[in-house]
């Protein structure tokens, strides 16, 4: 007799597969337009940030100077006191006595209007340059990190440019009407470097110190 032939193996039923980990879905990178930068590659200050940064300084100037103005008007109230006493005894009739006193009132108030311009004028250019031109950097433009560089990539900024901005900044404005706005708003159609009149004057720029967008990283000029 012959052997039976044993039936062929059966494929085996697939074994169920376990579950695979599911890769969570990353949203696609934002790309921000990269911001305009200076001649070396850094992003520039926007408008915000520098009037800011201007208040601050502002604030602080006029604090530093009413702390010597103050005791002067304070130390003059007795001869305001006293020119006041002698126009209003010479207001009965003595002519000459009135304008004499009256002469010497304006006097004293235009006296205190020069030291006060001064001490003011003073106050901006120790603040502006002297303490400004070493770092680019004023308390206002520290606190909102941005600095002011020179345009010219190899140079470093000077106690002559920071002079200049001064004097368009502060000095110009008082013979010209409305300069200051002028100077101040300029940066907003200036092209390419977002300068104020000031800036332009005196051939520097204002960058941020801020980091920029990722996204933007790629658009700026390599170095080299």
């Amino acid at each position: 007799m012959s052997t039976p032939t044993p039936p062929p193996p059966q494929p085996r039923p697939p074994q169920p597969q376990p579950p695979q980990p599911q890769q969570p879905q990353l949203p696609p990178p934002q790309w921000h337009p990269a911001p305009p930068v200076s001649p070396a590659g850094q992003p520039l200050a926007d408008f915000v940030d520098r009037l800011v940064a201007y208040i601050i300084d502002r604030v602080i100037i006029m604090a530093a100077t009413l702390v010597v103005v103050l005791p002067m008007i304070i130390a003059a109230l007795p001869w305001f006191r006293d020119l006041f006493d002698e126009m209003d005894r010479a207001s009965g009739g003595d002519d000459q006595a009135a304008g004499a006193a009256f002469g010497s009132f304006f006097l004293l108030i235009c006296g205190l209007n020069v030291v006060i311009f001064a001490l003011t004028a003073l106050a901006t250019y120790v603040y502006e340059v002297e303490m400004m031109f070493r770092s680019g950097q004023t308390v206002g433009k520290r606190v909102m990190k941005i600095q002011v560089v020179p345009l010219d990539p190899t140079a470093a900024l000077t106690r002559g440019m920071a002079a200049k901005r001064w004097l368009v900044g502060n000095v110009a404005a008082i013979f010209v009407p409305l300069f200051s706005y002028l100077d101040g708003l300029w940066q907003l159609w200036d092209k390419p470097f977002r300068q104020c009149l000031h800036d332009k004057f005196a051939q520097t720029a204002v960058v941020t110190l801020k980091p920029v967008p990722l996204g933007s990283l790629a658009q700026l000029p390599q170095a080299g």
